[in-house]
């Protein structure tokens, strides 16, 4: 599982692995992103990530629930401290910086990031995507009734040999611009 901050875990994953669930998720890749359709319909998996919409009492004290049910808390004072640090931190994003929303997706890329790394490992291709309509995504599998909204969809499987980008190189900035030793 992937790490979030103050173990908020703001997310849900809508898989697609069937080809019906793959075009529900290939709605989402209309007029602009058409170009995209394909990445979806013939990939093995697609993964829709989520991110929460609120970061409320009740959902704080769900939280708080199964890690005490985890064994993450030797003692009640523990518990107290984690549940009113998480709740300082969510309170920061709410009402000093009001970005909770973006806090919350910012959590969900770390776990797309842990996902691409562990796909790599495994020799599994994947293509991260921004490029679909995230408010069909939303309709489509009723996320925002559930208390969520997409923010990206990644699709896994193995690439074809006729893909142009197999034997393209890569394409990166150089180190000396992008890291600064101190």
């Amino acid at each position: 599982m992937s790490p979030s901050s103050t173990n908020l875990q703001p997310w849900h994953f809508v898989i697609a692995h069937t080809r019906e669930g793959k075009e529900k998720v290939a709605k989402s890749a209309h007029g602009f992103f058409e170009f995209n359709a394909k990445k979806i319909t013939e990939a093995s998996h697609i993964i829709v990530f989520a991110s929460r919409l609120t970061a409320d009492e009740p959902y704080m004290q769900h939280i708080l629930e199964q890690e005490e049910k985890d064994g993450r808390f030797p003692t009640s004072e523990l518990k107290q401290m984690m549940h009113g640090g998480r709740n300082a931190f969510a309170d920061i994003h709410k009402y000093e910086t009001k970005d909770l929303q973006h806090w919350m997706e910012k959590q969900v890329y770390l776990n797309i990031g842990n996902l691409l790394l562990g796909a790599a490992a495994l020799s599994i291709d994947a293509v991260p995507m921004e490029g679909v309509d995230m408010k069909v995504l939303d309709s489509e599998f009723g996320l925002r009734e559930k208390g969520f909204t997409a923010i990206a969809v990644v699709s896994l499987g193995y690439r074809l040999e006729s893909d142009f980008n197999a034997s393209t190189p890569k394409s990166r900035l150089p180190e000396e611009e992008i890291i600064t030793l101190v």
